[in-house]
């Protein structure tokens, strides 16, 4: 059983730091790449503060379908192209995204989201999968949230396929 709290300093430099450590721990040697995408999704929706939504999207067949999550129930499919999630996807890149009302096509799966930010999951130059975490405060996002993602993600994309 495993006993993880955030830190309590506010540092989200910090706090990413635990994070990723955390994420490590429920991850190493486990091979099932759903039971990881779950473990980590609570783990973010336990670390993160004023988040609605935190989960993946899994590539599959050439579109993200719904994979593990916290929050409240979300869209199943999402083409490559469309929404934050299925841009990131397409463009094999992070999206951040200060106020969702303003991005071209976005998918509101849950009103009361305002800001958003998607890492692509890559293994070499291929997209399996997207983490996407949605706010209900506008800007909740910034550059120290991108990079602590991107870190996380990088790290155990090999633990989710």
């Amino acid at each position: 059983m495993f006993d993880f709290s955030a830190p309590a300093s506010g540092n989200k430099s910090a706090l990413y730091k635990d994070l990723l450590s955390a994420a490590e721990a429920v991850t190493c040697g486990e091979p099932d790449g759903i039971a990881n995408m779950a473990n980590v999704a609570a783990l973010i929706w336990q670390y993160l503060p004023d988040l609605n939504w935190a989960g993946f999207y899994r590539m599959v067949d050439g579109e993200l379908v719904l994979g593990p999550f916290q929050g409240k129930p979300a869209c199943i499919r999402i083409a490559l192209g469309k929404g934050v999630c299925g841009t990131a996807a397409a463009l094999a890149e992070t999206q951040l995204v200060d106020d969702v009302h303003s991005f071209p096509g976005h998918i509101a799966c849950d009103a009361a989201s305002a800001s958003e930010i998607v890492v692509p999951a890559r293994i070499e130059d291929r997209v399996i999968a997207v983490l996407d975490l949605d706010s209900p405060i506008p800007a909740r996002f910034d550059a120290v949230d991108q990079q602590g993602l991107e870190a996380l993600v990088e790290r155990i994309a090999m633990r989710i396929t």
